[in-house]
């Protein structure tokens, strides 16, 4: 095997993940960029997005089969967008069982907080979680959420949709094979970032928009970017094996369609963020938020939290307390304050959605 410069690449990806997993010494300077595209990125996102980057460019170089990539391009996109349908349908099951809300975040107590909603879901993470933590359990630093606390309250399914993720790993490794550099880094980040949206996040999380819709680029624009990284390196290696990007001539019924077809993801990707906002300002609660707090124990203190009614329902069914709380907290602030008086404090609580508190 002949060790390259994209193999090289790769390996300091893997090996930088590791240096991320031991050390907190490259947060400041990582988490800033990683956040943007990670949706709020953490130090597993990180190591999972280094980790997976250096393996999809060290397996690009290693299998060098005559084979269709668009084809696997093709099939990974689609598998893709199963799974991360998959995932919003397994929320909506795991919520009609539980007998709770579809608009609310779930925060089990259970191994630590753990949370999970619609908008963004870690059901499949909590799996993936399990498994790490029955593996190398004592090496997981306390600042790595690995969504555990969920686990007891999946649904049966769950676990042949997480069957489907080393599927997706494989045909993106496939769909990788004879690309020309820039590429073939592109499709290795894409790939890495819808693996990651899908296991942390969902459908309507930002690593998910950015792999799915990355990866539908390059299956459209794979040649046109070669070319534009060629022109602008003015390597003439690149671009002797691409073809000149089509220019416009005449703006007539047929470049219309052409220019349709061709951009046609810019649409989808306008329709996936709106329905993302719609689904939020749908089910929001803007007067309220509705805390409730399931098998609390007796001495339950939400500290300095403002709370403007409380109901208690306690039966053979339920044994639960319904907080209203000032709506001026922020959704995400007010989540991560429950947690502290909460902790070993009870079985699980739900939090009303207020996309309000963020504007």
């Amino acid at each position: 095997m002949k060790i390259n410069k994209t193999i090289l690449i790769g390996a300091l990806c893997i090996l930088f993940a590791g240096v991320i997993f031991l050390t907190n010494a490259f947060n400041p300077v990582i988490r800033p960029i990683t956040h943007l595209f990670l949706m709020g990125s953490s130090k597993g996102k990180d190591i999972i997005l280094f980790g997976l980057l250096g393996l999809f460019l060290i397996l690009s170089q290693l299998i060098k089969k005559d084979i269709d990539s668009n084809k696997y391009l093709k099939i990974s996109i689609v598998l893709g967008g199963v799974l991360l349908i998959l995932g919003i349908l397994l929320e909506v099951i795991f919520r009609m069982q539980m007998g709770i809300k579809l608009n609310t975040v779930f925060c089990s107590m259970t191994n630590g907080m753990s949370s999970t909603s619609i908008l963004h879901t870690h059901l499949l993470k909590s799996i993936l979680g399990e498994v790490l933590t029955q593996i190398i359990g004592p090496f997981i630093q306390s600042d790595i959420n690995t969504g555990v606390g969920l686990y007891a309250y999946l649904p049966s399914f769950a676990f042949l949709v997480i069957l489907l993720i080393p599927v997706l790993f494989a045909t993106s490794v496939l769909s990788s094979q004879k690309r020309l550099w820039p590429t073939n880094f592109l499709t290795a980040f894409f790939s890495s970032c819808l693996l990651i949206g899908i296991i942390d996040g969902g459908m309507f999380a930002t690593p998910s928009y950015v792999g799915l819709f990355g990866l539908c680029f390059i299956y459209k624009h794979d040649n046109g970017f070669n070319y534009l990284v060629g022109r602008i390196l003015k390597d003439k290696r690149l671009l002797e094996k691409t073809k000149p990007i089509h220019r416009i001539r005449n703006f007539n019924c047929k470049e219309i369609r052409f220019l349709f077809k061709r951009y046609s993801i810019c649409f989808l990707i306008i329709f996936m963020i709106f329905l993302r906002f719609t689904i939020a300002f749908a089910g929001a609660e803007p007067d309220y938020y509705t805390v409730d707090v399931v098998n609390p124990t007796e001495n339950v203190d939400l500290g300095n939290i403002s709370v403007e009614i409380i109901n208690y329902e306690n039966n053979s069914n339920t044994n639960k307390t319904t907080y209203h709380i000032d709506p001026s907290y922020n959704e995400m602030e007010l989540i991560n304050d429950l947690k502290v008086p909460l902790n070993n404090s009870c079985e699980y609580y739900t939090v009303s959605w207020n996309i309000y508190s963020y504007l």
